[in-house]
């Protein structure tokens, strides 16, 4: 049995990742920015007898993260990090103040480092753990309107792959899980960029570029975000131990695409998929 702290787990991924360890017979932590929106989770555990508990943790204060640390590592040490909270800041480069901008980097990544600094030192003297952090396939390829988002996911990406390399000779694993798009509740939760109103120049192509994504979908609709959570928990526990995991066949294709073409050539094979010439 392992023990194992998830952020941002009041929904999707998160949520259901927190369900799945507990499943497993793991001690699992699930923490929240606001513990008043656990009902879900509750509810969800209470239908299946599962038993996890819930904490507060907020990605933004370094008080609520260490604090949320020492309450897990109370039950000993911890075996496991899911570092699954985030959110997107949604609009054009160009429209978005520079206090979105800074809220998007201070939650996906300094957030995310909040936790990792608060979790790992215990890891690296015991030398044993595993660190799995939830990117995006945005972190490989950025979209337009979304910019600010994938750069917070390359940053995470290129931090990840650091960490890697210096905690390797101390034992503990890092584990990148990658989506594509999943039925949860993350677009709702968005946050739009206050100056990106339906009167931006931007409005009309956005609406577009949104509606042509859907091209990339099975069957025209997101997939089942329980498989995300299966696979961040077969990732944690993969013998193999493989540092990168897709998630998605959207995420497949265009990962794939990607790192064989030329920039160009990606670009031109994308917009044919979407039927998008904007």
């Amino acid at each position: 049995m392992a023990n194992v702290l998830i952020t941002g787990c009041s929904s999707g991924f998160g949520l259901l990742t927190a369900l799945h360890f507990a499943r497993q017979g793991d001690k699992v932590f699930a923490t929240l920015r606001d513990p008043a929106k656990g009902g879900e989770l509750q509810r969800a555990c209470r239908a299946e007898s599962l038993e996890l508990e819930i904490l507060e943790l907020d990605l933004l204060d370094s008080d609520s993260v260490e604090a949320a640390a020492k309450r897990a590592e109370t039950a000993g040490p911890l075996d496991v990090l899911v570092n699954n909270a985030g959110m997107e800041v949604r609009g054009p480069i160009e429209e978005t103040e520079e206090d979105e901008v800074r809220l998007q980097f201070d939650t996906n990544v300094f957030g995310t480092l909040r936790v990792i600094r608060a979790i790992l030192p215990g890891m690296r003297e015991r030398r044993a753990g595993t660190i799995v952090t939830v990117s995006s396939i945005a972190g490989l390829v950025s979209r337009p309107f979304g910019g600010l988002y994938a750069a917070s996911k390359h940053a995470l990406e290129a931090i990840t792959e650091a960490l890697y390399h210096e905690l390797k000779p101390f034992g503990v694993r890092l584990v990148l899980i990658e989506p594509g798009r999943y039925a949860t509740q993350f677009a709702q939760n968005m946050l739009v960029a206050r100056r990106f109103t339906p009167r931006s120049p931007y409005r009309a192509t956005c609406d577009r570029f949104d509606q042509a994504l859907d091209r990339l979908l099975p069957d025209g609709k997101p997939a089942d975000p329980e498989e995300v959570a299966e696979l961040i928990y077969c990732a944690t526990y993969d013998p193999q131990k493989r540092f990168r995991y897709l998630a998605g066949a959207d995420a497949e294709m265009m990962a794939r695409l990607y790192r064989e073409k030329s920039f160009e050539e990606f670009e031109q094979l994308m917009r044919q998929a979407l039927d998008w010439q904007d």
